[in-house]
């Protein structure tokens, strides 16, 4: 039996070295969890400030429906172990291991730096997509507001996003998510990766409990947001059993469509993956690295644009078919959202917009 850290990674995997220079902390946030007599400590969480130049990543991949993402955090505490992210810890020289969700970083102006990119008269809108590298919803949102107020500007200024997110924690602003909906600005696509709580809990550990994701995608259909659900990453044998039960489940809750993704596992995410199965499913991880090297091509990961996001062979096959299969029996597969960029209007500065 495996005694549980509340930890995705069982190590802290030395990274590949970057020899950046030191990022400022300003001060320390704990978890406010104390030791149990007789047992060692849990790795406490540490959130440091990082001041960056431009807040709007862009990139032309065409593997993804956007070219704009916004990041207001840096590390992620939900811990997943499958995180395709882990690996930028590594440009801060630490660990894509146990650093990526206990040293985290925030950026506390996000806010103010996108206003001023929004500003530009050059800009040229397009949706942005908030969530695409690190939770916007993870445990730490509750006291930074990052998201929030990215939320409030880009509602100011009836500009489109997309976001995704594995946390209920998106409830606090369905106030500004379903005014945004009303004029087709916001899409919202919530995690559901598995419905057992005893393989979430070493999977994603620090992520909400299943059912609350589910019960997310209802108060957000509920309210006129366009939800949807991804079941992404689909894990053979350890999760691809319920990719019937999770689409019936999302579909029935208000999800307009679902999307998934084979594992992934790029860089250190492979090492770390492979020490995470071995301490929590030593009797099939033999067989889940073979079928993840089938679907990749006969290697732990495939980083090829368009077969990276679908994966290849007969179990690349099997999936897609179920998938599909499960969708068109709930139901879905017919949704089509497409967001609006026409309503957009500047952000107001010193002096106010005219009417």
């Amino acid at each position: 039996m495996v005694k549980s850290t509340g930890r995705g990674a069982t190590e802290n995997a030395a990274s590949r070295r970057f020899n950046l220079p030191e990022r400022e902390v300003d001060g320390e946030w704990l978890d406010q969890q104390q030791c149990v007599d007789g047992l060692q400590p849990k790795p406490h969480t540490t959130v440091g400030i990082l001041k960056s130049k431009t807040i709007i990543t862009r990139n032309q991949s065409p593997d993804v429906p956007f070219t704009q993402s916004i990041n207001g955090f840096v590390g992620c505490e939900h811990g997943c172990i499958y995180c395709f992210a882990r690996p930028t810890h590594a440009y801060h020289d630490l660990s894509p291991g146990l650093d990526f969700e206990t040293r985290l970083f925030a950026k506390p102006d996000a806010a103010d730096l996108l206003r001023a990119e929004l500003s530009k008269k050059n800009y040229t809108v397009m949706p942005i997509a908030l969530g695409t590298n690190t939770d916007p919803y993870q445990p730490i949102e509750k006291d930074w507001r990052i998201t929030r107020s990215i939320l409030e500007l880009l509602a100011e200024c009836r500009h489109p996003i997309f976001i995704t997110t594995k946390s209920d924690r998106i409830l606090r602003d369905i106030d500004l998510l379903a005014a945004m909906a009303r004029d087709r600005l916001v899409s919202v696509a919530i995690s559901v990766t598995t419905l057992d709580p005893a393989v979430a809990r070493t999977l994603e550990p620090r992520a909400p409990h299943p059912l609350r994701r589910v019960e997310a995608i209802r108060q957000l259909a509920e309210a006129g947001v366009p939800v949807y659900a991804s079941l992404s990453p689909i894990i053979p044998a350890i999760t691809d059993h319920e990719i019937e039960t999770i689409v019936a489940r999302v579909a029935a809750a208000g999800a307009r469509e679902v999307t998934y993704i084979p594992v992934r596992l790029p860089h250190e995410v492979a090492p770390l993956f492979r020490a995470w199965l071995d301490a929590h499913y030593p009797d099939r991880a033999t067989r889940v690295m073979t079928i993840i090297r089938e679907l990749r091509g006969g290697r732990d990961n495939d980083p090829n644009f368009g077969s990276r996001m679908r994966g290849q062979g007969v179990w690349a096959d099997l999936i897609r078919t179920r998938f599909v299969k499960a969708r068109k029996r709930a139901g879905l597969g017919t949704e089509r959202l497409t967001l609006r960029t026409d309503l957009f209007r500047p952000p107001e500065g010193a002096q106010m917009r005219l009417l």
